[in-house]
Formats: C-alpha cells, sequence, structure tokens
C-alpha cells in the first residue's frame, strides 16, 4: 500500500529547499513515503523532507551526514537540529525549516550530503572542480 502523500509541494519553505536540492549536479526528486527526497543520479539519496512525518510536529528535512557530524549540530543548537527517526542511526541530521533557518548553513550540509551520495565518478568530478 502506497503512503499517503505528506508534503505539500507548493509550500515555501518546500520550495526553497527544493531549489537548493535540484541545484546541485545530477540530482532529481522521487516521492517517497508520502514525502520529496532527493537523490543522485546513480547514487542514492540524501535528503528527505520531514512535512509533519508521523505527528512530528515540524517541517524539516533529513539530510545524509559524514559521522560525527550529526551529535555535534544537534547538541550545538537542538532547536534547529535533531535525530530524525528511522535515518538518525545511520548518522543522518534532521533540520527544521522556519523562519530561523540557516539556509548557508544548511547549503553546506546537502553539498556534502550530495557527494556522500554521488557515484564515484561523480565524486571525481566534484572533487576536481573544488580545486
Amino acid at each position: 500500500m502506497a503512503h499517503p502523500r505528506k508534503v505539500e509541494p507548493d509550500h515555501p519553505m518546500i520550495k526553497k529547499l527544493r531549489e537548493k536540492c535540484l541545484a546541485l549536479p545530477e540530482t532529481f526528486e522521487k516521492e517517497a513515503w508520502g514525502e520529496a527526497t532527493f537523490r543522485v543520479t546513480k547514487g542514492s539519496m540524501f535528503a528527505m523532507t520531514d512535512f509533519n512525518h508521523h505527528n512530528s510536529g515540524h517541517i524539516a528535512v533529513w539530510v545524509k551526514a559524514a559521522p560525527l557530524v550529526q551529535p555535534e549540530l544537534v547538541e550545538r543548537d537542538p532547536g534547529a537540529y535533531f535525530v530524525p527517526p528511522y535515518m538518525g542511526p545511520k548518522g543522518w541530521v534532521g533540520v527544521k525549516l522556519n523562519s530561523k533557518t540557516r539556509w548557508k548553513a544548511l547549503e553546506a550540509l546537502l553539498r556534502e550530503a550530495h557527494l556522500l551520495s554521488a557515484p564515484a565518478k561523480l565524486r571525481k568530478i566534484l572533487a576536481d572542480t573544488r580545486l
């Protein structure tokens, strides 16, 4: 049975998040579990919306993160960051989307998550262009 759609695609925070994610190379959006997910072609998912997912009480994005990033962010600012269900034990970090969202910091997290999810060939291209 398919999950009912949770995310509202035209919500301003979701639209802004979508813009940031889809600006990354080889990225596409796919609805899964009733939420918008962002994935790298021939790679894996690197971000997923949380539009009051399982009555979380907020609009957020779950972002793939390198080891130790999640606990550091959650400890530093628990009002902005959280450990998401399901993906939290794998190191993903939740970022609340609201008027206080620090978009530059979120963009940096998304870029790193994208790199973690990219296939080796794309990672090499991206690394070479960052030099």
